[in-house]
């Protein structure tokens, strides 16, 4: 199935309800962390405590902050300060993601809906071309609209203006997703980092959510829609992790609407597909992560029993320098890892070192021969 398909399978209220089959949403052993997270011995869900102690040793040498990782709701393996709160860079855009299901389920925002009927007109007006693209183009990161922001770099890396026709055309490129932060705000009448606050953090009992370290920032007068920058701790993005992998359940609670996780999460834009080429180090040194709506996904069916293997239906939330909220629904894993670069942008771990470090707690696992 290719791109195309997966795009008009969004639209399928039955495949956006099917694919959260493969999801921990009425797994019974799933447990939801309260003010603190539930700690469990690694042997007593079959993962080796020598092996996680050999990554323990070897992330001693890298520019790690901090690492969580939980298997059905449980801590499996910490490393660092899980309570330090930086920014998660583009993270950020998944967890947007996140706070669009409640308003998409109450009909207050149509993902069908035009730049132009949103009013999204920026500094630079809209050629013709572009009026027609959608808020789905925007999330799914097609709009064909190259308007520039100040992150010169993406900019500099996007086609000329005019040249691809929205849903045609994957651009990873950041007016997509500061305009997608505007149409939320526009259209749900909340302040961003409000609904961040009362939609997510007090639902999950995050630990160390702090609004005020949120930040907007004006990108004027390049373009009007700013940039909406999240600043979370490592244990806080987990729980995030963790509502993703029981379908929006926390507890007896439907945070997000049933289904949403995997109407996010489900694949649009193959790995080979994916523009520009510097993204492509999420292709070409790590495998087969493609991109659904505001989250990367592994580019492998998600229905059970066409393929197995712990990244079967798995996907992640990747920011820049080193942030991740990694889900292998597969194993009932959460997996959140963190580099603070704020005072110091150089600090940072690639793609390939955070795929080894992924990679090593995989292969703790013990398959029956820890005990």
């Amino acid at each position: 199935m290719r791109g195309a398909s997966y795009q008009r399978c969004l639209l399928w209220t039955a495949c956006w309800f099917s694919t959260s089959l493969v999801l921990g949403a009425e797994d019974p052993k799933l447990v939801f962390p309260g003010r603190e997270w539930e700690r469990v011995k690694p042997e007593v869900e079959d993962y080796s405590s020598g092996k996680l102690d050999v990554l323990r040793a070897w992330l001693k040498k890298q520019q790690t902050t901090a690492l969580h990782v939980s298997v059905l709701g449980r801590v499996l393996f910490e490393y660092g300060d899980v309570g330090r709160v930086s920014k998660i860079a583009s993270v950020r855009k998944s967890v947007l993601a996140m706070l669009y299901g409640n308003y998409v389920a109450q009909g207050k925002v149509d993902l069908n809906s035009t730049v132009e009927q949103l009013g999204l007109a920026d500094v630079q007006p809209f050629l013709p071309i572009e009026k027609g693209a959608t808020l789905q183009h925007l999330l799914t990161a097609r709009s064909g609209i190259y308007l520039p922001t100040a992150n010169e770099e993406l900019t500099a890396l996007s086609p000329r203006r005019g040249t691809q026709a929205p849903s045609t055309y994957f651009q990873y490129q950041n007016w997509d997703f500061n305009a997608a932060g505007t149409v939320f705000e526009k259209l749900t009448g909340k302040d961003i980092f409000v609904a961040l606050e009362e939609d997510l953090a007090k639902p999950v009992g995050m630990q160390d959510f702090d609004r005020t370290r949120q930040r907007k920032n004006n990108e004027m007068p390049i373009t009007k829609h700013p940039e909406y920058a999240m600043y979370l701790s490592t244990r806080d993005m987990a729980r995030l992790g963790l509502l993703m992998l029981a379908d929006g359940r926390w507890r007896s609670k439907q945070v997000m609407p049933k289904g949403w996780a995997s109407r996010i999460t489900t694949l649009v834009t193959h790995p080979d597909e994916l523009h520009p080429m510097g993204v492509g180090a999420y292709r070409t040194q790590i495998g087969r992560w493609g991109y659904g709506m505001l989250w990367w996904v592994w580019d492998a069916p998600a229905w059970p029993g066409t393929l197995t293997g712990p990244y079967q239906a798995a996907f992640t939330a990747i920011g820049a320098n080193g942030q991740y909220i990694t889900v292998l629904p597969a194993m009932d894993m959460v997996f959140a890892h963190k580099v603070d670069f704020d005072e110091d942008g150089s600090r940072h771990i690639s793609p390939s070192e955070f795929h080894t470090i992924l990679q090593m707690v995989i292969e703790s696992s013990c398959s029956g021969r820890c005990k």
